[in-house]
């Protein structure tokens, strides 16, 4: 359990040890310290999202766990390492 971060430090050790913790082998982005990302994507409830490299969301499932759909976001992301979407 860590307390909640009060620098963008602190921030970035939790998420490392989230990272670690989870094993995660996807790229994991830091929010700024007034969750700009998390309030522009509207996380609550959780979705799924691709973005590509401009920035741009090229996927997004519908608000989880009910409406993910792994599957078509797997296919996403081959599409767009492809070339494609």
């Amino acid at each position: 359990m860590y307390a909640q971060p009060t620098s963008r430090d602190q921030r970035a050790d939790v998420a490392k040890a989230c990272v670690l913790g989870l094993d995660l082998a996807m790229p994991t982005l830091l929010d700024d310290m007034n969750d700009s990302t998390n309030l522009a994507y509207a996380a609550i409830p959780e979705k799924l999202y691709l973005i590509d490299a401009e920035g741009l969301v090229r996927f997004r499932t519908g608000p989880g766990p009910w409406f993910f759909d792994p599957e078509a976001w797997d296919r996403a992301i081959k599409s767009l390492v492809e070339g494609g979407v």
